[in-house]
């Protein structure tokens, strides 16, 4: 088997957001072909995990990212555990990457989740561009770079000047290998609707994502001020809208005052995928950030029909998805509010969609890219 060393230069152990299950699921999956060690911060929860070691060396703050003593650190672990292959989770430490592969002899890859440096520019960072230029030079020096999306890869190829034959798409992946049956649905309606004294007979839409990040924000603001009033006169049944989601800014004030409005706010849930099979209707009016949005892929695993932005199901064949998805152009809301009124929930996600997003199988994919 290959002897493979990861760098994580965040915590995202036990994994609860979309970003840390990219990272937790795929290892430990690729850890199944491969001995796999992780080098990430010393924040990340390892008690009882086994899936994969885990080394917790890095500094939690800034710092880390140019601490030229953790070259050394790393450079005696590849000597120790025979590394062939090392992978760095975006390209911020690339440069540690560059020196272990330059003073090492390991084969080098970067894994993209999005853009960065074009993440950054859609939420307005004036460093943008200095960022580009770094993630350029990374990748064009290193000897793979794994792509979630295929515009990501044809941007990277493109601008980057990348060879398409070493920038293979692996994208985010869903656990299970098919959706859950009505009867798991039902058990999960059943607890929804008993923890937040619902009638049984509304329709439930659903809305999640870290609301400290601007375009997770933005789209709730979209949802409390242009979509929800509509709906409030025109959707044919009772509803309610559930957001989920940790870091509420304090401004939304929990949401109080949409409380008689069909908004309910539960806050951060310890198992969204309770949530996902409760639902009826996601509905996901994000237009920024970049990159596949995890919470489409979970929608679609649970066989949850949804209402996205053509920005929203970035990285999502819309061949796999048998109507399951709604796609409407970025800020058309007249038409996104006509396609959850319109929405045909009756269809069933395709078995061509777990192909394509099964975990097992990306991993499979991943491991054959690693010669």
């Amino acid at each position: 088997m290959l002897n493979v060393l990861t760098i994580v230069s965040y915590n995202f152990l036990p994994p609860k957001m979309g970003g840390q299950k990219c990272v937790a699921l795929e290892y430990k999956f690729l850890a199944k072909h491969i001995n796999l060690t992780c080098v990430t911060t010393k924040n990340n929860d390892t008690k009882g995990f086994t899936d994969f070691e885990v080394l917790n060396i890095l500094g939690n703050g800034k710092l880390k990212y140019i601490n030229l003593f953790y070259f050394f650190t790393l450079k005696k672990i590849v000597k120790q555990k025979k590394i062939t292959h090392l992978i760095i989770e975006h390209p911020y430490l690339g440069w540690l990457g560059l020196l272990l592969k330059w003073f090492c002899g390991v084969k080098f890859i970067v894994r993209s989740q999005n853009i960065e440096a074009l993440r950054f520019k859609s939420i307005n960072k004036w460093w943008w561009k200095i960022l580009w230029h770094y993630e350029k030079y990374v990748h064009q020096n290193a000897d793979s770079n794994w792509f979630i999306t295929d515009i990501d890869q044809q941007y990277a190829i493109k601008n980057y000047k990348l060879h398409l034959h070493k920038s293979p798409i692996i994208t985010y992946g869903f656990e299970l290998m098919g959706y859950p049956s009505q009867v798991e649905k039902n058990i999960s309606k059943k607890i929804v609707t008993e923890k937040y004294n619902l009638n049984g007979d509304e329709v439930i839409m659903f809305f999640n994502g870290t609301l400290t990040y601007k375009p997770n924000q933005d789209a709730l603001d979209v949802i409390l001020k242009n979509i929800n009033p509509v709906l409030q006169t025109r959707f044919p049944s009772k509803y309610k809208i559930i957001i989920c989601g940790k870091s509420l800014p304090l401004h939304y004030n929990n949401l109080l005052a949409y409380k008689n409005s069909n908004i309910i706010y539960a806050g951060f849930v310890d198992d969204v995928s309770v949530y996902f099979k409760a639902t009826d209707i996601f509905i996901n009016p994000v237009i920024e950030g970049g990159g596949i949005k995890t919470k489409i892929v979970e929608a679609l695993g649970f066989n949850v029909s949804l209402v996205t932005t053509k920005s929203g199901a970035i990285g999502i064949p819309t061949d796999i998805t048998n109507k399951k998805m709604i796609t409407v152009e970025d800020g058309k809301w007249e038409d996104f509010i006509n396609a959850i009124i319109d929405i045909d929930t009756n269809y069933n996600i395709s078995s061509a969609f777990f192909d394509y997003f099964y975990w097992g199988n990306i991993a499979a994919k991943a491991v054959k890219t690693l010669d």
